[in-house]
């Protein structure tokens, strides 16, 4: 889907001057069943990115009047066609600048959510905005940004251990 409206009338007043905008990241993970055999691990879905080649969970924009999971929820169904349903905020944190092909900047205030599969869990083309998708064990992602790895990472702890999972994300080291 391309850019949300509001954006695009926001963007005809700023150019390309760096926005403050808020985000989502959707991590939709898929336990192991019990039956499998003890090398398997969970999966996340991943897409890969059209404007960077990039494999990532799915990230979007949080429009207008719009809750942060309801987006997430939403992202995941416009750009895989997955039912999915944000079961755990993972954090909140400001994801860095972002410049698109395009010349537009921006920097995010992401809320990370883990989801899970309520209705189709096969991944399918939704939208021009990524050229692939696939579900990866998470002992086996590609290659990715840190960061995502990271929020992978904490949204299998998060599923295996609600009790005493602890968000990472936005507890960057403080100045003194």
């Amino acid at each position: 889907m391309p850019a949300p409206e509001f954006l695009v009338e926001l963007r005809r007043h700023v150019g390309h001057d760096e926005l403050w905008l808020p985000g989502v990241v959707a991590i939709v993970v898929r336990d192991v069943p019990a039956d499998a055999p003890a090398w398997q691990t969970p999966e996340v879905l991943l897409v890969r990115n059209a404007d960077s080649g990039a494999w990532t969970p799915v990230t979007g924009i949080v429009e207008p009047d719009e809750q942060p999971h309801d987006a997430a929820e939403r992202e995941i169904r416009e750009e895989t066609t997955v039912e999915a349903r944000a079961a755990a905020l993972l954090g909140v944190g400001a994801s860095g600048t972002v410049t698109y092909p395009n010349g537009d900047v921006a920097s995010f205030v992401e809320s990370a959510y883990r989801l899970e599969v309520v209705g189709n869990d096969e991944p399918a083309a939704g939208d021009d905005e990524t050229l692939d998708r696939g579900w990866f064990q998470v002992a086996q992602l590609p290659a990715m940004d840190p960061r995502f790895r990271l929020l992978c990472a904490d949204a299998v702890a998060q599923l295996r251990r609600p009790d005493t999972f602890r968000p990472r994300m936005g507890w960057a080291k403080r100045r003194r």
